[in-house]
């Protein structure tokens, strides 16, 4: 039986509705807006805690831009509202990760074992310590619901549900940053007005 083909430039994302942990069911696609989906790992990893800073930062220039931000995680809804609550974007509990098959968002060992991924792991276990201590973010799980092996990846999708731009990574920090974002949100068209 071949392979689903992982989900990329070019793809349709049917329309649904997603519920985040805290907040009220989005539309994905999103009529109006571009919707920046992106996949992480478990609550509070660490590492997608320390990338989730700067979208948190930059999150004004990111809405501004016409982006919707929506990430998910594959922990249960309990477990991430401890984690999440004073982000200010969706955050989507997937703990059987049916979303992650149909994007194609794997889990490999290279996610933690590639070396590119070492200094950003080191930067992030640092900072969530200090954090932890201060009593400023909770401990993740010992064991963490889906593993610990997941890979981030990104969409950028249009109000149409075509993905405009995707990007899987290969290792646990491999993403988009906020400059990438920006840019790609700079370039995508937009439908002409009085056409939604």
């Amino acid at each position: 039986m071949p392979t689903p083909r992982p989900v990329g430039p070019g793809s349709v994302v049917p329309v649904r509705e997603l519920t985040p942990v805290i907040g009220a069911a989005l539309p994905v696609p999103d009529p109006d807006r571009l919707v920046h989906l992106q996949f992480r790992r478990f609550a509070g990893c660490p590492v997608c805690n320390l990338h989730l800073r700067s979208i948190v930062v930059r999150h004004g220039e990111i809405d501004a831009a016409g982006v919707r931000e929506v990430v998910v995680f594959h922990s249960p809804a309990d477990e991430l509202r401890e984690h999440v609550a004073e982000l200010p974007f969706a955050v989507i509990a997937d703990p059987d990760k049916r979303l992650y098959v149909e994007f194609g968002v794997e889990s490999a060992r290279r996610a933690l074992l590639d070396p590119r991924a070492w200094l950003p792991i080191l930067r992030a276990v640092l900072r969530s310590v200090w954090a932890i201590v201060r009593r400023r973010e909770r401990p993740p799980a010992t064991v963490p619901h889906g593993g610990r092996f997941g890979l981030p990846a990104d969409f950028l999708i249009a109000p149409d549900g075509r993905v405009l731009a995707s990007r899987h990574g290969e290792h646990v920090y491999d993403q988009w940053s906020v400059d990438e974002l920006l840019e790609l949100a700079a370039r995508a068209p937009r439908p002409a007005p009085g056409t939604r």
